[in-house]
């Protein structure tokens, strides 16, 4: 999406939730890229609207699975995506990102 990058493994973390999602449901792993890209909308909108977890890195919930995207605001309008996390996961596996 444009105005937004990906961390190398918040990309790959991405696309395995896509993908395990999609062998659980036919359609089910696009609706998970769909809500996503809607919350990157939203959040090149507002780039603040979620709280601050760390520093200047930013925590947005999704609203339909269990996941949130950790993102730091780089300016200009850009997000930085350092990763797409599953909720039960230990909640600081991806400090040292960038």
């Amino acid at each position: 999406m444009k105005g937004a990058s990906f961390n190398r493994l918040a990309r790959r973390e991405l696309a395995e939730a896509v993908r395990h999602y999609e062998s659980e449901s036919q359609g089910l792993g696009d609706r998970l890229l769909e809500e996503v890209f809607q919350a990157l909308a939203i959040l090149l909108r507002h780039p603040e609207a979620a709280p601050q977890t760390r520093g200047s890195i930013r925590r947005f919930v999704l609203q339909k699975f269990p996941y949130c995207l950790l993102y730091r605001p780089t300016g200009a309008g850009r997000l930085r995506i350092l990763a797409v996390a599953h909720q039960k996961r230990d909640p600081e596996y991806w400090i040292g990102r960038q």
